[in-house]
């Protein structure tokens, strides 16, 4: 079987591209520079939304999941703020391979996944041209990597892998956990966080997951009706 690659490239990837060019040509304040750009490119997560409905709101949640973890981390607004970014856009180099391959299928023949496998690469050479998304590119090309060097695209491992890029590979790995028939939030984060901690060491940073456990605990326990909605995070600055 051959290997379906960038063959087929999604309608929307011109107009993202069109959006991102308006983007990178603003010339504004750095505090300003910092609001427009998250306000804008939420926008383009919407056309990612929309070419990959099955994920739809993806982005969105892991960039308010990374947001906690980088403030947990001490992370200054500059790094916050490519973080959010890289975090809003990390699943675009899916619009670069074949639609047969971006379905939401229950399965997958081994061949797919290797191919599968180039999105963040593919990704990450599509937003490196934009001065804007330069830094964010470098941690999407990066969140699939494993603690343990046996990850994708170039299987660094550890510390050589860049913090950023450890912590959006737990927040996409969180959200993206899905737990058939239950719908109660709080149990389906009990789930996808125990699910993290087998992973924890050889997958994903240990003392990223430990941080992550902690934040969901205490935010869990601190409202009042057992529930939190990670999501409002990504409005971090």
């Amino acid at each position: 079987m051959t290997v379906e690659t960038e063959a087929t490239v999604t309608p929307a990837v011109p107009r993202i591209v069109a959006m991102l060019s308006k983007i990178d040509g603003l010339r504004l304040p750095p505090r300003s520079r910092r609001d427009v750009e998250s306000i804008l490119v939420r926008q383009v997560t919407r056309e990612i939304d929309r070419a990959l409905p099955w994920q739809a709101g993806h982005g969105l949640n892991t960039a308010g999941i990374a947001g906690m973890i980088g403030q947990a981390m001490a992370l200054d607004v500059d790094a916050l703020h490519h973080l959010k970014l890289a975090a809003f856009l990390h699943d675009i180099g899916l619009l670069m391979l074949s639609p047969s391959l971006t379905e939401n299928r229950p399965s997958l023949e081994p061949q797919s996944y290797v191919a599968i496998q180039q999105h963040a690469r593919l990704g990450a050479n599509l937003l490196e041209p934009f001065v804007f998304l330069r830094e964010a590119s470098i941690l999407i090309a990066h969140h699939h990597e494993r603690w343990d060097g046996s990850g994708y695209p170039y299987g660094i491992r550890g510390a050589y892998i860049p913090l950023g890029a450890r912590i959006l590979a737990i927040a996409d790995a969180f959200d993206a956990i899905r737990v058939p028939g239950l719908s109660d939030r709080v149990r389906r984060n009990r789930i996808a966080l125990r699910i993290l901690r087998v992973a924890s060491g050889t997958q994903f940073d240990p003392q990223l997951v430990d941080l992550l456990c902690h934040i969901i605990h205490s935010a869990v326990s601190s409202e009042l009706d057992g529930s939190f909605n990670y999501s409002h995070c990504s409005t971090l600055p």
